[in-house]
């Protein structure tokens, strides 16, 4: 058996490329770039790179983000950081095919969101994620799931009132 490759601290690492939705592939082959396993990002860019992830449909680099940020949070946020890397692989799960995964990960992120909806960190659309994750779970019990699953607004959209103060919304979905 070959030896597995190790960081300088003696721990384990994966060198496989991975394909756009985190799946191993054979070595030598090309994947996507990866993100490093010692990132972690302070909240703010943690959100802006996981949301660039999302869009550009690879929900497990936008996973590898925040599990990076739940790692290193303050630990009043670790339910809610947790709760959103959990979301990003469900939805990893849904694309791949794995529904059983993707159901229990995105009841699991869904969970833990609910206590900060109230007042939400980091301008974090807590209510449009539970509702996202909501239709999705309801979509995957009924099987009526779209072809190409949306992917969520991880901040609520903030513009300029007539007040000259700050109006947060929810983006139209339409």
């Amino acid at each position: 058996m070959a030896e597995r490759e190790r960081d300088p601290q003696g721990k384990p690492l994966n060198a496989r490329p991975r394909d756009g939705l985190g799946r191993p592939l054979a070595r030598g082959g090309t994947g996507t770039p990866r993100v490093p396993d010692d990132l972690r990002l302070p909240p703010d860019a943690a959100l802006t790179e996981a949301q660039r992830f999302l869009d550009a449909r690879m929900p497990f680099h936008a996973h590898e983000v925040l599990e990076g940020t739940w790692k290193s949070c303050v630990p009043d946020e670790r339910e809610l950081w947790q709760g959103l890397a959990q979301l990003a692989v469900g939805l990893t799960h849904l694309m791949r095919g794995n529904r059983v995964g993707a159901a229990s990960l995105l009841r699991q992120g869904h969970d833990r969101l609910i206590g900060y909806e109230v007042e939400p960190p980091h301008r974090i659309d807590v209510t449009g994620l539970l509702g996202w994750s909501e239709d999705l779970l309801e979509d995957l019990e009924t099987g009526t799931l779209p072809t190409s699953p949306g992917v969520p607004a991880l901040r609520r959209a903030v513009e300029s009132g007539s007040d000259g103060g700050v109006l947060a919304h929810r983006p139209d979905s339409s």
